[in-house]
């Protein structure tokens, strides 16, 4: 195991990140999983914290294996001509329109309203808490784009070196710990010992938490 769980992942990152410090930056997670890691490198930051939303779509016959993803405003990446044909284009309306309608519910209950923080001419570091095949990270950079930061890093405690490549050529700056050649776990969960699933409470508690500390600064 390489982190003993998301906060020590986020410590960790936060060391190489350290560039940032004293400088205009917005640090921004990909909820769920990516809010606790963003949250640590926000403090080390002292920095504001913000969501980024962006779901994967599942394959019908294997929701765990990711063949498209789609952002808040309706990027999309995915999925190959091929698996297109074979799940047809009225299942795959059918799922972005559910995306998207969970992807409401969640602005709505984590961020009570409050209206995103500005980045413009400002530094966005993009975190998540690991990456497989980089699709929900793609259309997550492409919505921060729409925002118009000066610069876009994308920080992950781990990734594979082929998606990490790709991601480098969309991003001014890639920060990773473990980006692994040909021995990639599989799985993100497979590089933590505490690996649950982030519940929608604990997102809550974090963002209302960091919140209070940009107030109280």
């Amino acid at each position: 195991m390489f982190f003993e769980n998301r906060e020590d992942a986020g410590s960790q990152l936060s060391q190489l990140l350290k560039k940032y410090k004293n400088m205009p930056v917005v640090v921004y997670a990909l909820p769920r999983g990516g809010v606790p890691v963003a949250a640590e490198i926000a403090r080390f930051l002292e920095a504001p914290i913000d969501l980024i939303f962006a779901h994967k779509i599942g394959h019908p016959y294997q929701p765990e294996y990711a063949i498209a993803a789609i952002s808040e405003s309706g990027h999309m990446i995915g999925p190959s001509l091929e698996i297109s044909e074979s799940i047809g284009n009225d299942w795959l309306e059918m799922q972005k329109t559910d995306q998207l309608n969970e992807i409401k519910r969640k602005r709505e209950k984590y961020l009570n309203g409050r209206k995103n923080i500005s980045v413009e001419n400002k530094i966005a570091i993009l975190v998540d808490d690991g990456i497989a095949t980089g699709l929900t990270m793609i259309v997550g950079i492409n919505e921060l784009k729409d925002r118009h930061p000066k610069k876009i890093v994308v920080a992950v405690p781990v990734a594979p070196r082929r998606t990490s490549n790709l991601i480098k050529t969309m991003v001014d700056d890639f920060v990773g710990i473990e980006v692994d050649d040909y021995d990639f776990l599989g799985a993100v969960g497979a590089y933590y010992k505490e690996f649950n699933q982030v519940e929608d409470d604990e997102v809550i508690e974090i963002l209302n938490s960091e919140y209070k500390r940009n107030l109280d600064k």
